[in-house]
Formats: structure tokens, sequence, C-alpha cells
């Protein structure tokens, strides 16, 4: 039943979500046109529920010379490759707002892990032990704001299982007003 419930307010939340940002969509958009040459937009093909695979939207951080399928935190000199526009998209999680539309169409939930990138076997099989890689990813989630890409893979894969075994409304609650706690105080995904 909660799955229901969760997949309905993840549709009418991305919807008010869409309109209401459109204006912070437009500007932004604007701002990584003049900062760098390129699409406005990055798409990436990550793993979805059952591991199936998705293309996944974001507001392009780095310059399209960059490495597409590869973490970001793995890259030699990650700094070198990311614009200036894209620091700023990054350190707000703004460059995760395109997202909003995988939500809509159903290849992701506010709330759930993070999607691996297609290539990430050793999180994607980590997963498979805590059934995380049954659900939909999410735009945030426990493991996010627990760290991010600073937890080691399997104690990330443990994180997202821990959040399996307590999704309900109160657990997608306190990741939501957490999340948003921590893009209002800049204080990073960590904790």
């Amino acid at each position: 039943m909660y799955k229901i419930v969760k997949r309905t307010g993840d549709i009418f939340l991305s919807l008010v979500s869409l309109i209401l940002l459109s204006p912070l969509f437009l500007l932004l958009a604007v701002l990584i046109k003049l900062d760098s040459s390129g699409t406005v937009f990055f798409k990436q093909k990550r793993v979805g529920i059952g591991k199936s695979h998705f293309q996944i939207y974001k507001f392009r951080s780095m310059y399209t010379e960059a490495p597409a399928n590869m973490p970001t935190h793995m890259l030699k000199n990650a700094d070198a490759h990311i614009t200036k526009m894209g620091k700023f998209l990054r350190r707000t999680s703004l460059d995760e707002l395109p997202q909003i539309f995988n939500i809509l169409r159903g290849d992701m939930a506010i709330i759930g892990p993070r999607p691996a990138l297609w290539n990430q076997y050793d999180l994607i099989d980590e997963r498979d032990k805590y059934n995380a890689n049954d659900i939909r990813p999410g735009l945030t989630g426990w493991a996010q704001i627990h760290g991010r890409d600073e937890l080691p893979i399997p104690l990330k894969a443990q994180l997202d299982g821990s959040y399996v075994d307590q999704m309900g409304l109160i657990m997608d609650l306190k990741i939501f007003f957490k999340t948003i706690a921590i893009a209002v105080t800049g204080d990073g995904f960590a904790g």
C-alpha cells in the first residue's frame, strides 16, 4: 500500500516542483550556456528498479570533454573537468534538479538509494545483498544524508538496505527534511 502512496506523492510533488521551479530552470540554463559551450543538460545511463537501465538527467556541470561514465570522485584531478558554474551547481545540488523529470516518468522516486552508474558493478552487487536494487532509486536517500560519495561502497549499500527495511512515510519524511536542512545550511551531504 505504501508504494502506491509513495508513487502518487512523487508524481504530485514532481509536477508542483516543475511548475514552481521553472523560472529557476530557465535561469540556470542561461548561466550554464554563458559559462561554457555544450548542452544545458547531461544524460547518463543509470541503474533503476530491478537493475533495469534508464537515462538520468542533470544540469551539465562538467566540460563536454570530461569522461561520461565514471563517478567524479574517481577522476584524477576532477576539479579540472568541472566548470565554474558546475562548482556552484554541485555545491548546492542544483545540478540534480532535472531528475524531477525522471521522477515524473517513473524512473526514480524522490526518496530511495541513489541510482548507480551502469558500470558500478561493485555497488550494484553489494546492493543485491540488501535488496536495494529492488526499489526505485531516489533523488536523495539514507546513504546520501550520511556521507554521499565519501562512504565506502559496503557501508553505502548497507545504508541503502536499511532504507529498504524501514521504508515508510516516517523514514521518507525524515530523509526529505534532513536533505532540505543540509541543502539550506550548506553543510554538504555528511553526517
